[in-house]
């Protein structure tokens, strides 16, 4: 437990209640309908594992020890605040530290520890009723959360915001939860298949949080010098990858309070998700016109989805939380692995799970043949 005299530093509960309580609710479905959708997700999970397999040529053998779990809105919640609670340890402690000694740091410590919580619990519930599915593997095993042995994780998908989806696009429900299916195993077949990845992931995200400022008011002229970017009263002239703009017109508030050290990692991280992402994509779209007969339909209508938000204020959340940098993930993943494909064939870009030094950099990511230059030399 990291705490402060006893009290938390984030009061997790309170977290998961706060989010609970302001997630919107889902679609309404009768009780036959709902226990009809999970049963149809856990088939099409099932039957996308040789699906994955045959199309990537990467075993899933380790596939089978990693549970699926359809869960509703408040499922995925808890899902991801213990997931949270267990990476953020580090930071936490070190934050604990920092303040614990000075005087009134139990009081400090009660009185914050609500106050993020309930921040977080926000976060959660705006993000809850948009995510279709998820492999979770950070969180530790629990008779609620299970997970598959040697560190597995586990895959979720969030039944309510399928049927949500499917019926806002107005698709054929049945293919559209196996092309969703097909997505979310991937992810589950690149961590089960590659057994260094999620150690990977984890180092880096605790490089990244072991250079967090815990300072105060370091932390706060950071968050002054982001405002007033947003305001417009500064820009650093640096020009972005696609269009020469400024570059810190384009980022999020998360990104504007980062240390140096961190945006180099995030550039390492934001690579290897890009990576991941568009692998999904790529093998969701590639096994479709085989087994989903409405994929174009489908592909075509989702993508308009992803472009234009749900609303004005859904647009300003993307951006403010940097979730328009994971739609570009996608696209620009999707965009290296089918260049790489084309250009080495399938085998030629699963070198790419080799080992942490094989994994394409955010430069790489925009020039496929750069990594094909440096993975695929000459004298192989």
């Amino acid at each position: 437990m990291t705490s402060i005299g006893g009290a938390e530093m984030v009061d997790w509960n309170l977290a998961v209640a706060t989010a609970t309580r302001l997630v919107r609710p889902g679609p309404e479905v009768s009780k036959d309908e709902a226990r009809a959708v999970v049963a149809e997700l856990r088939r099409h999970a099932k039957s996308s594992e040789e699906h994955v397999r045959s199309f990537t040529g990467m075993g899933t053998e380790g596939a089978h020890d990693t549970p699926v779990l359809v869960v509703d809105r408040a499922g995925w919640i808890k899902a991801n605040v213990a997931g949270f609670r267990e990476i953020l340890k580090p930071l936490l402690e070190k934050m604990r530290d920092k303040r614990g000694g000075g005087p009134g740091g139990a009081v400090l410590g009660a009185v914050g520890g609500k106050v993020t919580g309930v921040e977080l619990g926000m976060l959660l519930s705006f993000l809850a009723s948009r995510v279709l599915g998820q492999y979770e593997t950070f969180a530790p095993a629990t008779r609620a959360l299970p997970a598959g042995s040697n560190g597995g994780g586990r895959l979720l998908l969030v039944a309510p915001n399928i049927v949500h989806v499917e019926r806002e696009l107005d698709v054929d429900p049945h293919d559209f939860r196996l092309w969703v299916c097909l997505h979310e195993e991937t992810h589950r077949t690149q961590f089960t298949a590659v057994p260094w990845l999620r150690d990977h992931l984890e180092g880096e995200i605790q490089s990244f949080l072991g250079e967090t400022e815990v300072d105060p008011m370091t932390v706060l002229e950071r968050v002054r010098e982001a405002a007033q970017t947003f305001a417009g009263g500064r820009s650093d002239g640096e020009g972005d990858e696609e269009g020469g703009a400024a570059a810190d017109g384009g980022r999020s508030i998360v990104e504007l309070v980062q240390t140096p050290a961190q945006r180099e990692i995030l550039a390492r991280l934001t690579a290897v998700m890009s990576l991941l992402e568009g692998h999904a994509d790529f093998v969701m779209d590639g096994v479709g016109p085989d087994v989903v007969p409405s994929v174009e339909e489908i592909r075509e209508k989702f993508r308009e989805r992803r472009a234009r938000g749900a609303s004005r204020l859904d647009q300003a959340l993307r951006k403010l939380l940097g979730l328009d940098a994971k739609l570009r993930q996608y696209r620009d993943g999707e965009r290296f692995v089918r260049a790489v494909v084309q250009e080495v064939g399938m085998d030629g870009f699963n070198r790419v799970w080799t080992s942490p030094n094989t994994l394409p950099t955010k430069a790489e990511i925009a020039k496929p043949a750069d990594w094909v230059a440096r993975v695929h030399r000459k004298g192989d």
